[in-house]
């Protein structure tokens, strides 16, 4: 590892460079470039995601933090880790100070790995609107995490709004395995499906997005039972126009798939790490047409899809906001 402080960017793309040669190997065949935008206190949680991640997808991360933008005095510190703790990473962990954390961009640009996509992830409240931070707009793919914000059902109808071709968000990631087995349920029948009933809290955005999955999926208006009693999602049930019920209920690490006039079985439904859930989208640079369906229908908000997926950036000075 190499720390530089008070250092610039210039100093930053050397000594990476440096780092690169005396790793050899451990550096080649980058498949792309991941911008991680994270507060202080979640740099650790960040680069333990990125590790899990880059396991599978080896890429050049940037681990951009924020800090103290109302200084009078900009600052710019750096570590540089080439393999090491964070696996088969090149990374570059960069604290930002003054009004530097503003322009970003004059770092990370000179760092992005050459001929490869980038995907930024902000691993924090995400911003209310892309536009306004470059390093968004720069990437080619762009994760936010809804759950994150203080509201998270209303910070995923912000995302509908915002949303471009290329945007994802964590809540929808985390309900893969679920999606999963409420679509299993179809492979031995073809019985239309006249009603839908969530069980969750009612600020539970993964609640909120199983139902535009459900309503833009099948045509139906889901029905929220709040509870308060589950800290999460705790069950999924359709209703088939034979009177048929098809249901997913979750108990802790495992889900009882119950359907009726069949026996009850007991399927995994593991809780990830931020890790995980983070390679998965990682494995897709292309738009994800059926999320921004779901997410569309959640909002009332249709054909995303059809949006421009490029962005133009938008200046938005957050030291002015107060």
């Amino acid at each position: 590892m190499i720390g530089l402080w008070d250092t610039t960017g210039n100093e930053v793309v050397k000594a990476l460079a440096a780092e690169r040669r005396s790793a050899g190997g451990v550096a080649s065949g980058l498949a792309l470039t991941l911008i991680a935008v994270v507060d202080e206190k979640r740099v650790r949680e960040a680069e333990a995601a990125a590790t899990i991640a880059a396991s599978a997808h080896p890429c050049r991360l940037l681990i951009v933090v924020r800090s103290d933008v109302e200084s009078q005095r900009s600052r710019l510190d750096a570590e540089i880790v080439v393999g090491g703790r964070l696996g088969p990473a090149e990374a570059a962990v960069l604290r930002m100070y003054g009004r530097l954390a503003l322009h970003a961009e004059s770092v990370v640009m000179p760092l992005l790995a050459p001929d490869v996509p980038v995907v930024s992830w902000w691993h924090s409240e995400p911003p209310e609107q892309i536009a306004n931070d470059f390093l968004g707009v720069v990437a080619d793919r762009r994760i936010t995490d809804s759950a994150q914000a203080p509201d998270p059902v209303a910070a995923l109808k912000q995302r509908a709004k915002d949303y471009a071709p290329g945007d994802t968000d964590l809540t929808w990631t985390r309900i893969t395995l679920w999606r999963t087995l409420v679509a299993s349920a179809f492979d031995t029948t073809s019985e239309q499906v006249v009603g839908a009933t969530i069980v969750a809290p009612e600020k539970d955005p993964t609640a909120a997005l199983m139902g535009g999955w459900l309503a833009a999926r099948l045509g139906i208006v889901p029905v929220l039972e709040p509870t308060t009693e589950h800290p999460r999602m705790r069950s999924v049930e359709l209703q088939c126009a034979n009177g048929d019920c098809i249901k997913v209920t979750r108990d802790e690490n495992t889900a009882l798939f119950s359907r009726t006039g069949q026996a009850d079985r007991e399927m995994p439904l593991v809780r990830r790490p931020v890790g995980d859930e983070l390679a998965e989208e990682l494995r897709r640079l292309d738009p994800d047409q059926v999320y921004s369906e779901a997410l569309g229908a959640l909002a009332g908000l249709p054909h995303l899809e059809s949006r421009p997926a490029h962005r133009v950036h938008v200046w938005k000075d957050p030291a002015l906001a107060h």
